[in-house]
């Protein structure tokens, strides 16, 4: 940091790369609130002109921590630069120092701050669930909220950790994994049943008692009981064997060889004593950092996940993770112990506010030696290899996006591509579609889909349909962020050819927008991969080897494109097909909306029932009625 000016009776600085009055008007907004500020342990929130969040931070004493702020001349630049973008604070006071550590997270995941460290990573644990509301409980994935009469086994590190782990648990245990549906409507065994994944309670192939007592045997596995479940296997098939019963035998070897499996696939704590840990590590390296997160629980390996936070500048690896873990712990609960390659600042503070939100005894621990010591360089190592990996993949693809530039005759590598597309069966349920990648890849809480409905795109129209899709796009930025250009694309590409070109520059035309690079492109003859043609507003149309890797890199935008249009057009698809016009009538819910299907048989006779018949069905009142009829029969 370089100060050119500092005067401590004065509210002048002067920060290279920093406007002064900003900066003046920044200390100057915090010293306002600082006046009333009491002395007690709470969250702070800066809060910028435009009244978006810049930075969440928590202290012990508020007065103390937000008169740190005025002190400009000590603060990293980081900090200087968010004061002078701050013109208002927004403060919440707590009984303790904890409770502001976790409400800091919760605020921090709820606003993601420009000036906070960030989880970069928004995708949601999976756990498994295993319901204990039926008298046959049902075992499946599960992600969100963890609400439900039943037992939550997790986090696990992804979709693929669950479904190894629970395509085994079937194999061993047999228990059920269909909807209550289709569990009520089954007259003979499914093929679950067939290849012996499941002991078929649908259709009474086992007993309440015998299917129990295989949902206790999975319970305990899943508590890391596992040595008990593969002995009470091992004396089951052995028993069978004794008695000739082979066949039988032989089920319980196939079961036991699963159960061996799931044991060998999680051998990572193999030489430790954990039952229920968390093993953290971080990394970096030119700039970037990575934190690596192993998953033990029941003294099996969950998985692993790695994280790249955003928002690391000038700060150390400890400062990072003591960021990183309350936000962590917001989404999962926290295992009872926690090992890390490293000290942290505030560790005593975070394992209390741990300790309160899990409801038991968290313990963070920097082990030194010994086999925990082992899985923390095991994590550590992961952490780098991942970092590796990364670079490697940044430059990459940071030269794709330099001989893009090249190619396209852009000012400079394109931080932000906008691809388009969209989707339609013969004009029915159209629907459009963006999505966005740049220099780290795919930017999917970027997508967006746009639902054509207005009445002055007909049906098919693929070019009207692509016209205003970017109107509304860019009519929506302008409106957002009329004076800041740093969301905007550097590149728009359109999947079509010089039609949607056309539409989309006349769009943006309507809009006064001629600064922004489009080229369209359009499949090649009888649609073959590798042949395409990109066409530019002058007029220009290229072609590309068909080895080329630029080419390879454009295809990939174009067809995720494709992809992210054509299922979200599926699931508009299907939602039609259940629709009803039940579902447009103001105050039908799905209550309302079954109680009348009950009674009438059908939306049809609903539509032509008289008020009376309506007035007369079980949990509709008069006024509802009313409403109903008048909306099926609007008055002349």
């Amino acid at each position: 940091m370089t100060v050119d000016r500092f005067s401590e009776d004065s509210a002048t600085f002067a920060v290279k790369g920093i406007d002064t009055p900003d900066l003046d008007r920044g200390v100057e907004a915090i010293r306002n609130v600082l006046r009333t500020l009491p002395a007690r342990p709470g969250v702070y929130r800066m809060i910028d002109a435009a009244g978006s969040v810049l930075y969440v931070g928590k202290a012990r004493a508020l007065k103390n921590r937000v008169g740190n702020y005025t002190q400009v001349a000590r603060l990293p630049r980081r900090l200087q630069r968010m004061v002078s973008q701050t013109r208002d604070m927004v403060i919440v006071t707590t009984n303790t120092e904890s409770e502001a550590l976790l409400l800091e997270a919760q605020l921090i995941k709820r606003w993601r701050p420009p000036y906070n460290v960030l989880l970069r990573d928004d995708k949601s644990f999976p756990f498994i669930y295993l319901r204990e509301d039926h008298t046959y409980p049902r075992i499946s994935k599960h992600r969100g909220a963890r609400v439900g009469k039943g037992v939550f086994y997790g986090p696990f590190a992804s979709a693929g950790a669950v479904g190894a782990t629970l395509n085994a648990l079937q194999k061993v245990f047999l228990l059920r994994s269909c909807n209550d549906s289709f569990f009520n409507n089954r007259s003979r065994p499914c093929l679950l049943h067939q290849i012996r994944r499941c002991s078929a309670p649908c259709v009474d192939r086992i007993s309440p008692e015998s299917y129990a007592e295989q949902v206790s045997d999975a319970k305990a596995f899943l508590a890391g009981k596992t040595v008990e479940a593969q002995a009470k296997l091992a004396a089951a098939m052995q028993a069978a064997a004794a008695s000739k019963d082979f066949e039988i035998a032989a089920v319980l070897r196939d079961r036991l060889k699963a159960l061996t499996f799931i044991q060998g696939s999680q051998s990572i704590n193999a030489e430790g004593s954990l039952t229920d840990a968390d093993i953290v590590a971080i990394a970096a390296q030119d700039g970037i950092m990575c934190i690596q997160v192993f998953f033990i629980r029941g003294g099996q390996n969950w998985g692993h996940r790695a994280w790249f936070p955003a928002h690391t500048q000038e700060l150390d690896e400890a400062e990072v993770l003591q960021s990183f873990l309350p936000q962590l712990y917001a989404e999962i609960p926290p295992a009872r112990e926690i090992l890390l390659d490293r000290a942290l600042p505030e560790a005593e503070l975070l394992a209390e506010a741990l300790c309160e939100s899990a409801g038991h005894r968290v313990s963070l621990k920097v082990p030194q030696r010994g086999p925990n010591r082992k899985l923390v360089e095991q994590a550590s190592r992961n952490a780098r290899e991942a970092l590796q990996r990364r670079a490697a993949e940044a430059t990459t693809q940071g030269r794709l996006l330099a001989e893009l530039a090249e190619l396209f005759e852009l000012d400079a590598p394109p931080r932000r591509i906008e691809i388009y597309d969209n989707s339609h069966i013969m004009g029915t349920n159209a629907l459009g579609a963006m999505v966005v990648a740049g220099p780290e890849g795919f930017m999917k809480s970027q997508y967006r889909k746009f639902n054509m409905k207005a009445p002055d795109i007909t049906p098919g129209d693929d070019f009207g349909m692509m016209r205003a899709m970017l109107h509304r796009r860019f009519a929506r930025l302008q409106s957002e962020n009329p004076d800041d250009r740093e969301n905007w694309p550097d590149l728009l590409l359109i999947d079509g050819g010089k039609g949607q070109l056309s539409s989309v520059i006349e769009s943006l035309a309507d809009l006064g927008i001629d600064d922004v690079a489009i080229v369209g492109v359009a499949k090649g003859p009888d649609r073959n991969a590798g042949r395409e043609t990109f066409h530019l507003p002058s007029g220009r149309e290229l072609t590309l080897p068909p080895n080329n890797p630029v080419l390879f890199f454009l295809q990939r935008l174009r067809d995720e494109a494709h992809r992210f249009a054509i299922g979200a057009h599926r699931d508009k698809r299907s939602k039609a097909l259940t629709a009803s016009p039940l579902d447009d009538v103001p105050g039908i819910g799905p209550a309302r909306k079954k109680a009348l299907l009950m009674h009438f048989g059908t939306a049809r006779a609903v539509r032509g029932a008289s008020l009376s018949d309506l007035e007369r069905t079980p949990g509709i009142n008069k006024a509802m009625a009313q409403a109903i009829h008048q909306h099926f029969h609007p008055p002349a």
